[in-house]
Formats: structure tokens, sequence, C-alpha cells
């Protein structure tokens, strides 16, 4: 059944595949001699199948695994450098008709509080975004044909990219809504969605179907083919993700690679971005009915891995995650962070109630923007609020040629370090200005090519002197 390029789910994500792949890194999980070979090719940067990928996660031996983190770091130092990209989720609407046995938004909840923006109270909350400092967002909304079609959505970017406020922008709108079809990704492409974003929860198909028991959701194929659809649609970068807790992490950790595999070999280019999050607390909702809850040190070792085997693949983590853990998984994988999030609709122009609880989820870092940007520069790292290769047309295999050539350095550097330079003046505690003007004026020293340097030096003057929007 097992068939990489074929279209059909059950065929690039084969049950009988997972459960062998399961069984022999089991097997082989202590097997010292397939494990150095397995680090050496992913030394090359070249990526490992599924198979390779598990027998690392599942390795015990403390000196080998030493090795892959040891590695993991080497690689996203390569790739990403100290640069964490820096990103906002935008809630539009929490009415959905699906039946999501983990989410508080499943249509039999009566408790939460339902809401939808309206187009002037998006742009009172993509305001409220912009005078934090954000550049990019990630719309989510639930699913309901009947308050909100894909006109809605359509609609709601064309508010967002239109906003324009003192200094602030969004550059780039990643959407994560639910599977569609190939029509309505070729609407999000026109309107200029950046990465069109959707969890497969659980590759299990039997575990997928009794956590979605109603709705069009419990469609299983139609939902792990919709990066098909997308890229068939025109959308070349597209984000996938698991919920980690909702099913053994084993076997969604090797779906979620073939699922890379099959989107590399079928469509011409892998996933743009990874999501590990986790399952939270939340309205109707408690983490301790799902029996497969995963430790931070497993969580880590699997962002480890994934970063090892998916080399040029960003990896997203969100506030859902601890201030603890998320400094453990930067270090070893994660390429892209959020901060002074709202999982909430209108949580950012208004703090809510308890009675009047629209959130998705509780999240774990409750800091700031601000904190947090000045948390990442005390830890050597540039928050980056590029979105340049989007807007230059560098994305899906254009991208990946630049990445895997290592050619995109000359561009992502001297960008993060710029968008820092404009956060710093427009919206920068004065602690977090003085400390990012030390880590620009370091940072500018590492730009080897010296045209850029010296373009990226004076554009840094211009910024200075309240000149915006400059990129490589």
């Amino acid at each position: 059944m097992y068939d990489v390029m074929s279209k059909k789910a059950e065929e690039f994500i084969d049950d009988k595949e997972i459960l062998d792949t399961i069984e022999y890194a089991a097997k082989h999980k202590n097997d010292k001699k397939l494990i150095h070979e397995i680090i050496e090719k992913a030394r090359v940067c070249k990526g490992l199948n599924h198979r390779e990928a598990l027998v690392l996660l599942e390795c015990e031996l403390p000196e080998e695994n030493q090795k892959i983190f040891e590695l993991a770091k080497e690689i996203k130092q390569k790739f990403y450098g100290n640069r964490i990209v820096m990103f906002a989720p935008l809630y539009l609407s929490n009415y959905c008709v699906n039946g999501c046995v983990y989410c508080p938004y499943h249509a039999k909840n009566k408790t939460i509080c339902r809401k939808k923006l309206t187009q002037d109270e998006i742009k009172e909350e993509v305001i409220a975004l912009q005078d934090m400092g954000h550049k990019r967002l990630a719309l989510e909304t639930g699913e309901d044909p009947v308050n909100n079609p894909i006109e809605y959505v359509l609609e709601s970017i064309k508010t967002i990219y239109g906003i324009k406020h003192k200094n602030g922008a969004i550059r780039r709108v990643n959407v994560n809504i639910a599977a569609t079809t190939v029509e309505n990704y070729r609407k999000l492409k026109e309107v200029g969605i950046g990465t069109y974003i959707l969890f497969q929860e659980t590759y299990n198909k039997e575990n997928y179907e009794k956590l979605h028991p109603t709705g069009p959701k419990h469609n299983y194929a139609y939902h792990t083919e919709a990066m098909d659809r997308a890229m068939e649609g025109g959308i070349d970068d597209v984000g996938i993700g698991v919920l980690f807790g909702l099913n053994m992490y084993r076997y969604d950790f090797v779906g979620l690679l073939m699922h890379a595999e099959h989107l590399e070999a079928a469509m011409g280019v892998g996933p743009h971005t990874i999501s590990v999050p986790r399952i939270r607390p939340a309205d109707d909702i408690n983490p301790d009915n799902f029996s497969n809850s995963i430790s931070d040190d497993i969580f880590e070792k699997i962002v480890a891995v994934l970063r090892v085997a998916v080399p040029y693949t960003g990896i997203i983590i969100s506030t859902r995650e601890t201030k603890e853990c998320r400094e453990r998984v930067l270090k070893v994988g994660v390429s892209q962070i959020s901060g002074g999030s709202r999982t909430s609709v209108g949580g950012y122009v208004k703090e809510e109630s308890d009675e009047e609880n629209s959130a998705q989820f509780d999240t774990s870092d409750t800091r700031t923007l601000d904190e947090v940007i000045n948390w990442l520069l005390d830890g050597g790292y540039i928050p980056s609020f590029c979105t340049a290769c989007y807007r230059e047309g560098r994305t899906g295999d254009r991208f990946m040629k630049l990445v895997k050539s290592g050619q995109i350095a000359n561009c992502c550097q001297p960008n993060a370090l710029m968008t820092l330079k404009e956060y710093l003046e427009d919206y920068a505690s004065d602690d977090t200005k003085q400390k990012g003007e030390k880590v620009i004026e370091e940072e500018l020293r590492h730009i080897t090519n010296p045209k850029v340097y010296e373009t990226a030096k004076q554009r840094m003057e211009k910024i200075a002197s309240g000149e915006r929007d400059f990129r490589f």
C-alpha cells in the first residue's frame, strides 16, 4: 500500500509502514553502528527518511544521544544562524461545526462565548498588534461555512494588508483554516496568502475519526490530502504539524515525516514549516483525559531529531509552551516563535473576563512581545520580523534552492537585523533597545559579503532617520 507518490492519504501515510517502522526502530534503538551511520548521513544536511529518524528518536545510548543534540544545534546554526522569526496568531472567529473532542470550539460546547470579528474589529486588533511591533500574523478561525465562509477570510486578509498605522504594517498573513477546495486555495493565493498552515492533529486514521466524530473534519482523507490541493491551487509554502498528546507520539512523528516526504516527492517541494504543538487546557477541555502526553525531555528530542531529519524546514513553537520549554527547544531546532499571543477572538484590544472567554487554549508563556524580544537578545538570538522572501517571490522550490545552496544567508542575516532595527526604533523599551543595538553592532560584523555589509550599514542609518521597509 505504501506509495510516497500517491495522492491517496492512506497510501502516502500507510498504517502498516508506520507500524513496521516503529517495530524496526525498537529493535535497532541501541544498534550503535547503525545509529552512527544515520548520524553521519544527517551530518551532510541532506535529510533523513522517517525510518532513520525514528531510530534516532528511540536511541537510548547516552553518548550517541549527545551527538544527536550537538548535530541538531550545528544544523540549526548552519541554516538559520541565531535568527528567530516572530509572529502572532489572530483569531477571527470561533464559530465551528466540527465535533473535535480536544478543542473548545467544538459545536456542542455551550459554555464558550462565540464571537466573530467584523472588519472594523479586525482593524482594531491589527492596529493593536502593529503597536506591539508585529509584522507577521497567522489567521485562525473555526470551520463554519455560514459564519466563516471563504469570502470572509479573503475580505479579512485584504483588510489586514490595507492597514497602515504609524510605522506599522502587516507584511505577511499566514492562514490556518480548515481543509478546502483547490478553487478556494487559488483565491487565497490571489489575495496574497503567506503560508497555508493545517495541523493533522494525528495521522492514525482510526484515532483521528474518533477524535473528530462529527462535522466535515471527520473526513480523514480530505483533511490529510489538503496540502496537495493547496499546492495545486498555487500555494507553494505550506505548513504541517501534529498535536502531540492525542495519539502515540512515535506514530505521529513518523506520519509527520512521511507527509513531508510525500510533499517533496509528489509536489516537488516539502513543507515550509513544521509545527509541534502539545495539547493544553481550555474551556470544556481537560488534557488529563488524553493519555498520550509527552514529557519535556521527549519533546526536546522530537525537535532535535526533526531538525536533523528536515534541515531546511522551519520549526514553529507557540506560547502553548512555557518559557523554560521554549528555551530548551530553541537551542536544538526551533526557528519561529510567537510572542505576546492571545488565543481569544478580539483578545488584543480587550482582555476577556471569565464569562466572556472565547480562547482556544490557555497560553503558558504570557510575557509581552517586548519581554520575549528582550529574553531572546539575552540568549544571543536575533529576533527577526523579516518577510522579505515571501515579498520577493522566494517561496516554494525557489526558497528551498537558496536555502540548500547556503546563499539565503546573504539575505536572511541583514534582513533580520534591519527588521530588528525597525522594532527597536518604533516599539522597544529602553532596556530592549540598548541590548538590541549591541546585538546589531556585533552581528553586522559577521556579514562576510562586503557589498551586503555596506548596504546593510547604510540602511541601518536610514532606518534610524525614519525610513522603513528595506529588504534584500
